[in-house]
């Protein structure tokens, strides 16, 4: 799985959740985490979750750290969603090593009762796409700043996060590589 990190910002407005989006961005055609910094404004018109369309939820930040994934072996919304809590796990578990004090609940991160982070899963005909971010500052939500992370501590985040999630999905794959089927026992 590529790991891509542009060196630029990137703001998310949804439309990345496209599939296909890091190879018309990054010319990559394998399973890929794109990771990124940059604000998140999703207008209702690119809102996968129709709960938060249907509530007229506000899905806005002026800085967050960003992962897109994509995966191609499946179309599965399930294992779409079971990737993203995954990637939730990963996250949180980079954050305890910081000595944050971060809670999950579901796909979402909380730190002191406020929610940090928003995330979505999603497939199409021919991959799974999650976007998974994280506040790194937000008058109105938690955030990374808040939690005591600086500037370059978020951006070291970034880059954990991402590698920790290929570097686990690879690991999946050679785990899968060396099981023998069931019955077979020879």
């Amino acid at each position: 799985m590529k790991c891509i990190i542009p060196d630029r910002r990137i703001d998310y407005d949804g439309s990345q959740i496209a599939s296909l989006w890091a190879y018309t961005l990054f010319k990559v055609q394998d399973d890929s985490i794109v990771c990124f910094r940059g604000s998140c404004d999703v207008s209702a018109f690119h809102m996968i979750d129709l709960e938060d369309r249907m509530n007229e939820e506000k899905i806005e930040s002026p800085d967050m750290i960003h992962f897109i994934a994509e995966h191609f072996d499946s179309t599965s919304l399930s294992l779409a969603y079971t990737r993203q809590r995954l990637l939730s796990c990963i996250a949180m578990e980079a954050l305890i090593d910081r000595k944050v004090a971060v809670t999950r609940s579901g796909d979402d991160l909380y730190h002191d009762g406020h929610k940090m982070s928003v995330s979505i899963a999603s497939a199409s005909p021919v991959s799974q796409k999650i976007h998974f971010g994280i506040n790194v500052r937000s008058d109105e939500w938690g955030s990374l700043e808040k939690a005591g992370i600086s500037e370059s501590e978020a951006e070291a985040l970034l880059a954990e996060i991402g590698s920790r999630y290929a570097s686990e999905r690879d690991d999946i794959e050679r785990d899968m590589r060396k099981s023998r089927p069931l019955g077979v026992f020879t």
